[in-house]
């Protein structure tokens, strides 16, 4: 059963989550906020990459927001190449549809996602976190 509309949540970052498997090499990606807690609207993914870090290549059906809590990176677009810095306070929007990838310089950490839920991205988690 859906939780309704009005229900209001705390999800605590620290002890909360799925891990994703999305990172090609020297990270960790956690589902924070996803449909396996009940998400319909939005999702709220924390990407931690160390130095030479990378996701694997993303395209999701929606439009993708991230924000970088800290540290130095940057978001391949992979149609493209063509490359944008990533720093500390930097908020990218992607488009639907776009391919792309997060790479690491000295270690960054992300929080972000597709919005609506993006299907695919939590298809491999066998586990249902929070649920109500």
């Amino acid at each position: 059963m859906p939780i309704p509309l009005t229900t209001v949540r705390v999800i605590d970052t620290a002890s909360s989550g799925a891990d994703l498997p999305i990172i090609e090499k020297n990270g960790q990606a956690r589902a924070v906020l996803w449909p396996g807690n009940g998400a319909r609207f939005r999702t709220f993914q924390i990407i931690s990459l160390l130095e030479g870090g990378s996701t694997r290549p993303l395209r999701h059906a929606s439009d993708c927001v991230y924000y970088v809590i800290g540290g130095e990176g940057e978001v391949v677009d992979l149609d493209s190449g063509e490359a944008s810095a990533l720093d500390e306070g930097t908020m990218i929007h992607i488009d639907a549809g776009d391919r792309y990838q997060l790479r690491s310089r000295a270690g960054v950490k992300l929080l972000g996602g597709p919005c609506p839920p993006d299907p695919e991205l939590y298809a491999a988690l066998a586990t249902t976190e929070g649920a109500d």
